[in-house]
């Protein structure tokens, strides 16, 4: 079995050990190792991915992306093991509605992120994006959440807040640890300072005392990326508010294999903590950054047993 085989053979391993059965995924992969091989090649190159997944040529774009979207998903797990191996670009034969990889905020930049947000020329408006920030950054709420959240769905004394009516439906209780507890009584005590009388029940106020809204919310914080030097990578979307949400999943799960946890048995947890309809869509974040996918492959070395 070639190096390549045996890779492959090991991300669908991961990934099933995750409840994917990837029974499609498993053909279509090992169709392009075999177009590669045929090629001589020893590794993934975009060239190649492009060419071997549009090969059927009266096929629909939408079967081309599909194709290709099989090669980028082991492509990025190939990349922490292969440094010579080429990532598809996400937008190479985009078609349709596509899941964006997401921004990883690192610690040292939510900080950064919560200090723009003190600099705010506005008292309420500055005292309100930290929080927001710092909320999202350490519940992993959606940002539509987050501004949803009333008055009267924090609950400081149980140290919980209620999320209602989220996506899907879905409503949940998130417990907070007593430091997230803390400061958001201090923003509520702050808040209230400001504004005795807002327009409206929001936990989180806009500078005028109404509800947040996504589009105020979006300029504010592309204000915020600038003042604390976070870049766009090249290629790649601007960082958003919601990937505060993917940072604070992907670092529970990094912490958790760091820790030596069962993991597959966690994500139900982390699964119901973040409103996700299932535990399904919690794996994704496997595949969105590669530190994890790494951490997923070392775990499932050291469970098999050693080959003679």
């Amino acid at each position: 079995m070639s190096a390549l085989h045996q890779s492959a053979d090991d991300y669908l391993a991961i990934r099933r050990a995750c409840g994917y059965a990837l029974r499609q995924e498993g053909r279509l992969l090992a169709s392009f190792l075999d177009h590669l091989e045929h090629r001589g090649a020893s590794s993934i190159t975009v060239d190649a991915a492009l060419a071997w997944a549009t090969e059927p040529s009266h096929a629909k774009p939408l079967w081309w992306a599909r194709r290709l979207s099989v090669v980028r998903g082991f492509a990025r797990y190939l990349s922490t093991l292969d440094p010579d191996a080429e990532v598809p670009p996400q937008d190479l034969l985009a078609h349709g509605s596509q899941r964006a990889t997401p921004y990883l905020y690192s610690p040292a930049q939510v900080t950064d992120l919560m200090s723009a947000a003190r600099r705010l020329t506005h008292p309420l408006r500055a005292a309100t994006f930290e929080t927001l920030v710092g909320l999202m950054a350490c519940t992993g709420l959606r940002t539509g959440e987050a501004m949803r959240l009333d008055r009267c769905d924090v609950d400081f004394g149980d140290g919980t807040f209620a999320v209602r009516h989220s996506k899907h439906g879905k409503s949940r209780l998130v417990p907070l640890h007593p430091t997230t507890t803390a400061a958001l009584r201090v923003y509520a005590r702050r808040r209230d300072e400001l504004c005795s009388h807002p327009a409206a029940p929001a936990f989180l106020l806009s500078g005028v005392g109404t509800r947040l809204n996504h589009t105020n919310a979006s300029s504010t914080y592309a204000g915020l990326l600038a003042d604390a030097g976070i870049a766009t990578p090249t290629g790649r979307r601007r960082p958003r508010l919601t990937d505060l949400r993917h940072s604070f999943a992907v670092a529970t799960l990094v912490t958790w294999y760091a820790d030596g946890a069962d993991v597959p048995a966690r994500l139900p947890a982390l699964s119901a903590y973040l409103g996700h309809v299932g535990p399904a869509s919690t794996y994704w974040y496997l595949e969105a950054s590669g530190q994890l996918m790494s951490a997923a492959a070392d775990r499932l070395e050291l469970s098999w047993p050693e080959q003679s």
